[in-house]
């Protein structure tokens, strides 16, 4: 029953978002914190602390997404490694195109706001990010 009623929500909240505009990608920019991620079976994982962020920068549709660890002093650390990234538009909807030595691969944008992102993979997994709020004992 849970599942029932967790694919239910998630196709409500899929079919309800409002189409993603081209002047909303500029929100891709900056650091995204994940929040959860649902399964292609409707499944869902819940993430409450994350040693890692996703840190998005893109100009004229062209970028990276980069791996950060925040620290307790509001600093960021990272292992060097960007994922080159490109948005597409194909048929009104917008895609991310990450490139990296090893693959490279598409996510849908689903949803983009100030702070929400919403991406789905090939897979259907779908993963819903919240904008990161960085904290700092200084």
């Amino acid at each position: 029953m849970k599942k029932v009623a967790s694919i239910l929500i998630t196709f409500l909240l899929l079919s309800c978002q409002a189409d993603v505009k081209k002047e909303d990608l500029s929100k891709l920019n900056g650091y995204w914190e994940i929040k959860q991620v649902t399964l292609a079976d409707g499944e869902t994982k819940d993430y409450k602390v994350n040693e890692t962020i996703d840190f998005f920068e893109v100009k004229e549709n062209v970028g990276y997404r980069q791996k950060v660890m925040p620290q307790f002093d509001g600093t960021f650390k990272t292992n060097g490694i960007k994922e080159n990234l490109k948005i597409l538009e194909i048929d009104n909807v917008y895609f991310v195109e990450y490139k990296t030595d090893y693959g490279k691969w598409n996510e849908e944008i689903i949803q983009i706001e100030d702070s929400t992102l919403v991406l789905k993979n090939k897979q259907n997994l779908i993963y819903t990010y919240k904008k990161f709020k960085p904290f700092s004992l200084k």
